[in-house]
């Protein structure tokens, strides 16, 4: 179980929200979303080896402290763009698993039992699952195997990036499962979807 993150620091997370809520409350708000998803996953059972891959670096000091609370492992991110790095963490969790799954932290809807159903997908006759937000991109992809063409010439950021994946698996061959539809909080307007404790001294 793959979850990214980037560190919050105020003025280089969640840049699309500054304009609503300033560097430091973005960050601040990033941080929190970081603590609420890994907090939906300390209810996954304890066969779930909990990762949490940072960028820029493992060296924030809330990623220590995450580390201790929720018994998992810290892994610094790998590659130019996101495809890239998210090749790179599936590709390294698949020497020691059978299957991976990646998440990222913005998606404050997210359920351990989403989780438990991509599972549950990819133990049966599904080679890759997806979990598609209004946005047009993805908030989970979880697979068997893993290959760059399902990453390359994406337009990360875009509101293609999940059809285009989805272009790239079905060329693959790989039979897919997609999961409920799912908002991510980027933009200003997303702050609809994020709940109150979240934003509490925010706004």
């Amino acid at each position: 179980m793959i979850v990214f993150a980037r560190a919050p620091v105020a003025g280089a997370s969640k840049t699309r929200l500054i304009p609503a809520l300033g560097e430091k409350a973005a960050a601040v708000l990033h941080a929190r979303m970081i603590g609420h998803t890994l907090e939906k996953m300390a209810d996954l059972p304890d066969s779930y080896d909990l990762q949490l891959w940072c960028t820029p670096d493992t060296g924030h000091p809330l990623f220590g402290r995450l580390a201790d609370r929720y018994n998992l492992s810290l892994h610094t991110q790998r590659g130019n763009d996101l495809g890239a790095r998210m090749y790179h963490a599936l590709e390294t969790a698949l020497l020691e698993h059978a299957r991976a799954i990646v998440i990222g932290t913005d998606c404050p809807g997210l359920a351990s039992t989403d989780i438990q159903a991509a599972s549950d997908a990819l133990k049966g006759d599904t080679d890759v699952v997806i979990g598609p937000a209004t946005d047009g991109g993805y908030w989970l992809l979880g697979v068997c195997a893993v290959s760059t063409t399902i990453f390359r010439k994406i337009a990360w950021g875009s509101d293609r990036v999940y059809e285009q994946t989805r272009q790239r698996t079905d060329a693959q061959g790989w039979r897919s499962h997609a999961l409920r539809e799912q908002s991510d909080i980027d933009r200003p307007e997303d702050l609809a979807w994020v709940p109150a404790q979240l934003l509490e001294g925010l706004l």
